[in-house]
């Protein structure tokens, strides 16, 4: 999953401008099922440096409002661990304005590639250059780019699925292992556990 929203200055009145999910299946992105939308805030957004590229008013206001878009977010993600880049910043602004939406769990890419040794330059660009990633994302990725949302979940899903490799130099590791090391609290602070049935990962 990734979102892109208006900016952490914005506190409780952030709005979410764009979100992909992106289904995994054995540690594979499965691009064909996933889903972006661009969204309408229903509002004026000024023009700020860190705004998504592509993110026009005029773009967000032919788009869907959150309310027609979070049904379809809920019926998606229940039950599903959330898989991103920095997934907690995502998180709150969607647990926030999307309380309908009830995943499983949350993995973090960016705490599993610090887990593994990678202290700086630890941005979803970077390690993508970094594991020889980008140009596949960019393939997958038809139409979107970096720092769009379907560009990030897409990274963030091969991204996973090569820190996982490196987890133990073994094809296989388990969802407890990768909660132990990169698992996210979903609300309270104590240590998160995996799901007994193992749902699907976005």
């Amino acid at each position: 999953m990734d979102l892109e929203g208006t900016g952490g200055q914005d506190g409780d009145q952030e709005d979410i401008l764009e979100i992909a999910l992106v289904p995994l299946h054995a540690g594979t992105v499965q691009v064909a099922e996933s889903y972006t939308t661009v969204i309408n805030p229903g509002r004026h957004i000024a023009v700020r440096p860190w705004l998504s590229p592509g993110l026009t008013n005029q773009v967000l206001a032919d788009s869907p409002p959150l309310d027609r878009v979070e049904p379809e977010l809920a019926t998606r993600l229940h039950g599903r661990i959330l898989v991103g880049h920095n997934v907690g910043v995502d998180w709150r602004l969607l647990h926030r304005r999307c309380p309908t939406v009830k995943p499983a769990g949350l993995i973090d890419t960016l705490r599993l590639a610090r887990h593994l040794g990678g202290r700086t330059g630890n941005s979803l660009t970077a390690l993508l250059d970094r594991h020889n990633l980008t140009r596949q994302v960019t393939d997958l990725a038809a139409g979107s780019q970096p720092h769009r949302a379907l560009w990030d979940a897409i990274g963030a899903g091969l991204l996973l699925a090569a820190l996982a490799h490196r987890l133990h130099q073994t094809p296989l590791v388990t969802l407890e292992e990768l909660y132990s090391v990169a698992g996210i609290p979903l609300s309270s602070p104590a240590s998160p556990r995996p799901p007994a049935d193992h749902p699907g990962l976005f």
